[in-house]
């Protein structure tokens, strides 16, 4: 890596941020609380408002509660005094629904929804969804693919001159250039296509609250860059940063030679190439020398003053590698690391291999240097500049986030005839979380097809035990249709509450992409006894009749707190509990940093005992991923034997889903693993990637080894395997010789809810969970 260091002062990053509650709130706080942010100029003016001052911008149905990101964004910057209009899922074919509350005073907030537009669109095969969980009545079809620039392009054509904010995950995870599965080719950082002034990535509540306040101070939102958590396009260099070149991979230079310890000093001298004495050089040392001392007395014969000064020789020290690169160092808070360009990446998927590992190395926020990526050449040259990711919010912070007054409701323009939401314009997300609370964020499992990590990061951000008891009281008294039942306390895993490093230093200066691979750190506090309490005193609540796990559970950090266990799976499993072991075998284990089958089973005998011993039936329901990177025809195979030999059925498959930025998908694209470093050499480690679809076909097939329609298509395989032994009628063979009349076609499975309850049945997260004991489902002929 090559530095150059410009001689301005850098503007500094605040590592000490300001608290959220601690901003003097703007003049228009006097309007008071609205029962909902206003959709429409009638509620607008039934508050009293002439003007917006933001008006946030969504691909979701506007639910005001604070598991979507937008209502959370909104009634933060209501309690800073702005006020704050929603424009939920408007028609993004021309701007005139844009302009529906009028001009903003201050900006445009804009996201694509609580889930990426082309996910949320698309399935892993690349098929359009019919449905959409965001929606009212769950239709599909009303938000844009990519909608995020084509809101944002649409807001600008609206109203010009207003600044453009962009967030959401959407956004978040294209923030330099990434490769998209859709298309099939790298684009572009999202910053230049949309056009926006600033984009921030992750949990953006401290961002964007100093956005706002700087704006309404009439600070022009091009000079707001030093701002963690945020993006934006520079068409100059900036002053006062030492520039760090990444834009190649590292070549290996000349190794030198490890001289023996126990040589002599003039065998040294000898491997070395040279000698210690004059006697010992050879004669033609000795002529160079005789030849020299002549030289150098007819120098003193005409320079006598010469003659008389003293002879000295420069003794040259060169310290050890690792001291010379710690000395030349530059101050992490004024390095700014250049990534290949847009132009790099896209015609060298090494390269692009090599930015996505430098980006995953940059994202501790205690450690994390700036980043920067060139798009264009010449005239059109810009450079997409990247500042570390946001200090994480306090228990203070995040009690005061979730103890704003959220209605906890969809908009009332949502309700059907009756008044209600949840007849036929019901909102399948909501109904999922109306009866839940969010516990905490962030995840340090670092899962390589996960992108939890790269949007909330791995520090974990937990609320306070008195606040999320104050929620439950809150759903208990004011939440229609209540019935006693918390369906989950939780957050992106079930059980990182309140858990982390030991110490703040290492934590601050850690680069680890997980804390639980390949084993657990043992800087990692995995303290269960916060949340054993929260699970005992919200149970204990009057009116509270079972409180459930819903989120996905980190076994491998479960079975070190067998009190846990018995905890959660005597008192908080509805019947079922869901668990990802994702693989039986190491070479895909690996590539997704996920922990052996040996964890799971240890985790399921503690399941089982502690079921047992609380006279309960219950079934774990562990999901597994299909044609993830690494995976091998013969690691699926060996994954159905393991599903046949403890009597699973899967009756939906999960297929790996290449989402920006992962790393995983960056696997996906170049065949080559990031985790283990980039080269253009024999160093490098290639992955098996699973493309095309008839291989990916295959991989789901062997998921669903019981379905007849895939028998056909696993004899191929398993012959080609030279595993034709595992054909035949008998128990120890994995599909039968015989095929059943009218199977023998490939038909997708049918994608429902309503399976019914049966012992041994998969399903995904995609899906939903079986009904439990006592709830209708339809009957299998």
């Amino acid at each position: 890596m090559s530095i150059s260091s410009p001689y301005a002062p850098a503007q500094a990053l605040a590592q000490t941020p300001k608290p959220l509650s601690s901003y003097k709130p703007y003049w228009a706080k006097r309007f008071g609380v609205a029962p909902f942010l206003p959709t429409s100029r009638a509620e607008m003016e039934r508050l009293g408002w002439d003007s917006c001052d933001v008006v946030l911008v969504t691909g979701d149905a506007y639910v005001d509660h604070p598991s979507f990101g937008m209502a959370v964004i909104g009634r933060v910057l209501e309690a800073q005094g702005f006020r704050v209009g929603i424009i939920a899922q408007p028609d993004w074919h021309s701007a005139e629904p844009f302009k529906a509350l009028g001009q903003p005073n201050l900006f445009w907030g804009v996201t694509a929804g609580n889930m990426d537009s082309m996910i949320n669109r698309y399935t892993a095969d690349r098929k359009i969804r019919s449905d959409d969980a965001y929606t009212p009545g769950n239709v599909g079809g009303k938000r844009p693919d990519r909608a995020a620039i084509v809101y944002s392009q649409r807001c600008r054509e609206a109203y010009k001159e207003v600044p453009i904010v962009l967030g959401g995950i959407e956004a978040s995870l294209r923030r330099i250039a990434h490769y998209d599965y859709w298309s099939d080719q790298v684009r572009r950082s999202i910053v230049v296509d949309a056009k926006c002034d600033v984009l921030l990535y992750g949990n953006a509540e401290r961002a964007l609250v100093e956005i706002a306040h700087r704006l309404a101070r009439r600070e022009p939102v091009a000079q707001i860059t030093n701002v963690r958590g945020t993006a934006f396009v520079r068409r100059s260099s900036a002053p006062g940063w030492v520039e760090i070149d990444s834009t190649e991979v590292d070549r290996p230079g000349r190794v030198e030679a490890h001289l023996s310890p126990y040589l002599s000093t003039s065998e040294q001298a000898q491997a070395r190439g040279g000698s210690c004495s004059q006697a010992e050089a050879g004669s033609e040392q000795t002529d160079a020398a005789s030849a020299t001392a002549a030289a150098s007395a007819t120098e003193s014969a005409a320079n006598p003053v010469a003659a008389q000064a003293p002879t000295s020789a420069v003794i040259a020290f060169h310290p050890p590698l690792a001291q010379r690169a710690k000395l030349s160092a530059p101050e992490r808070a004024r390095s700014v690391i250049r990534l290949p360009s847009y132009e790099q990446v896209r015609a060298d998927p090494v390269l692009y291999a090599h930015a996505s590992r430098v980006l995953h190395l940059e994202t501790n926020p205690g450690n994390a240097r700036a980043l920067v990526q060139a798009h264009g050449s010449g005239p059109g040259l810009r450079d997409v500049w990247i500042n570390p990711p946001p200090i994480p919010l306090s228990s203070a912070e995040m009690d005061w986030v979730f103890g704003l007054p959220y209605a906890r409701s969809p908009h009332p323009s949502y309700a059907d005839a009756q008044g209600r939401h949840d007849g036929p314009t019901k909102i399948p997300a909501w109904e999922m979380i109306r009866f839940s609370v969010n516990i905490m964020r962030g995840c340090f499992g670092g899962c390589s097809f996960c992108s939890i990590t790269e949007h909330e990061g791995r520090i974990i951000q937990s609320r306070s035990e008195d606040s999320i008891v104050r929620e439950v009281e809150q759903i208990r008294d004011q939440v229609a249709g209540f019935t006693g039942v918390i369906s989950d306390l939780g957050g992106p895993t079930a059980n990182m509450y309140r858990l982390g490093c030991k110490s703040p230093a290492i934590e601050a200066a850690c680069r680890k992409p997980s804390c639980v691979y390949p084993g657990i750190c043992p800087n990692l506090h995995t303290d269960h006894r916060p949340l054993i309490s929260i699970y005992r005193r919200t149970r204990a609540l009057p009116g509270i009749k079972k409180v459930l796990i819903g989120s996905g559970l980190r076994y491998d950090l479960a079975v070190l707190s067998p009190e846990y266990v018995q905890e959660l799976v005597q008192h908080h499993v509805g019947g079922y509990l869901k668990i990802a072991p994702e693989h039986t075998e190491g070479g895909p284990l690996s590539k997704m940093m996920k922990p052996g089958i040996g964890s799971y089973e240890r985790f399921r005998k503690m399941f089982e005992h502690y079921s047992a011993e609380a006279g309960k039936k219950q079934y774990l329901i562990p999901y597994f991923i299909a044609a993830h990177p690494g995976t091998s025809d013969a690691d699926m195979m060996q994954l159905a034997l393991w599903l046949k030999r403890n009597g699973f059925r899967a009756d939906q498959v999960q297929t790996f889903y290449p989402s920006p930025m992962a790393t995983a998908t960056a696997m996906y694209h170049s065949g080559l693993n990031p985790l283990k470093g980039i080269h253009r050499d024999a160093r490098a480690e290639r992955v098996d990637v699973v493309k095309g679809d008839r291989r990916r076909r295959l991989h789901k097939a062997f998921l669903r080894y019981h379905d007849p329609a895939n028998w056909p298509l696993l004899r191929e395989a398993l012959k080609a395997l030279g595993r034709a032994d595992l054909i035949g009628n008998g128990r120890q063979h994995l599909i039968p010789s015989f095929q059943p009349a009218g199977t023998s076609t490939y038909q997708s499975p049918r994608r429902s809810n309503s399976t019914p309850v049966r012992p041994g049945t998969l399903l995904t997260q995609h899906t939903g969970l079986p009904p439990r004991a006592g709830t209708a489902g339809k009957k299998r002929p």
